[in-house]
């Protein structure tokens, strides 16, 4: 009785270890509805590549995939949620460079540190960075606008909030430019467009995707591309550092990652398939193109590097811009 008694036990323990290891196997992820965290409100550039993405893995892997957006202090909120989340593969997060390599020079006690709590999946997508002022602001080149801003010290600009990337940007724009502005903080870009045009902020730094419908309907100007060198998609428009302001120029991504920990058969699935979308033609020309976005699919590796690359650019910026939050 005792043997036949044991002999139960130990095939549960064998059937309950065999489906286990099978629920956690990569040819099973997943087998579950999949979160994507965006830590900004619903409506800018991440929110629309999130969706398009999260919509085409849900077709190729036949499970749900969820965008929540949780948006505040400048994206730390959703990416401590993140960072907090079981090692599975089930919580993701597709943000801007900001929670990724900007926020951990600002802030000494984190909720979460990047370069150790997050597992790098890729690059899903490069911006162009753009120096935009409203059309109210009487100025339309970079060297009028310079000349503007020490006229009208603390004319108001915008932001994503304090330690976004659009806040440190332009607070190293305003140092090289010896100029001085009044930061106006927002939670999205959505709220900054609208008030761009009603003319509450003057000035910002963008993405030429979030602009070109106000700059072809007339209320907002692009002045210049932040980049190293002027891109394909706008060569009409010269560079910050060419038109007035020399040594500024802004590197800014679309990151996915996961929870550090997450076993890398899984990490290496999320980034065949994330890879995959990637690279479907379609999907550049439907969902990129009109933002002015560029496909990445860096590697894993290359991603982390990345990461560690523009983590030490942000900190050194930050550094020498004074920038204390």
């Amino acid at each position: 009785m005792r043997t036949a008694i044991v002999r139960r036990l130990s095939c549960a323990a064998l059937l309950a270890w065999a489906g286990g290891a099978h629920a956690g196997a990569p040819g099973a992820y997943p087998d579950r509805p999949v979160r994507i965290v965006v830590p900004y409100t619903p409506g800018g550039a991440t929110d629309t590549v999130a969706r398009s993405i999260a919509s085409r893995l849900g077709d190729k892997w036949g499970q749900p995939v969820i965008v929540e957006n949780r948006g505040g202090a400048s994206g730390m909120i959703g990416a401590a949620a993140v960072a907090k989340a079981p090692p599975d593969g089930y919580t993701l997060m597709l943000s801007d460079s900001a929670p990724y390599v900007i926020l951990p020079s600002l802030h000494a006690n984190m909720a979460y540190h990047p370069l150790k709590d997050f597992a790098p999946v890729t690059v899903v997508a490069r911006q162009v960075p753009i120096l935009v002022v409203s059309s109210k602001l009487p100025v339309r080149n970079v060297k009028e606008l310079v000349a503007y801003l020490k006229a009208h010290p603390g004319t108001p600009y915008g932001s994503l909030g304090p330690g976004s990337y659009p806040h440190v940007a332009m607070e190293e724009f305003l140092q090289l430019s010896g100029t001085r502005m009044l930061h106006v903080p927002y939670k999205g870009t959505a709220q900054v467009i609208t008030d761009m045009i009603g003319g509450q902020v003057s000035l910002y730094i963008g993405t030429l995707g979030a602009f070109q419908q106000q700059e072809k309907a007339g209320v907002v100007r692009i002045l210049a591309v932040a980049t190293d060198a002027r891109v394909p998609l706008r060569p009409d428009l010269p560079t910050v550092a060419e038109a007035g302001v020399p040594g500024f120029s802004v590197n800014v991504w679309f990151g996915l990652a996961g929870r550090a920990g997450t076993p890398p058969e899984i990490l290496d699935k999320i980034h065949a398939d994330v890879h995959a979308v990637l690279s479907d033609k379609h999907f550049v020309d439907e969902v990129l193109m009109p933002q002015a976005l560029t496909p990445g699919g860096d590697s894993r590796v290359d991603f982390g590097k990345l990461m560690r690359r523009d983590t030490e650019r942000w900190r050194r910026s930050i550094q020498e811009a004074g920038i204390k939050l």
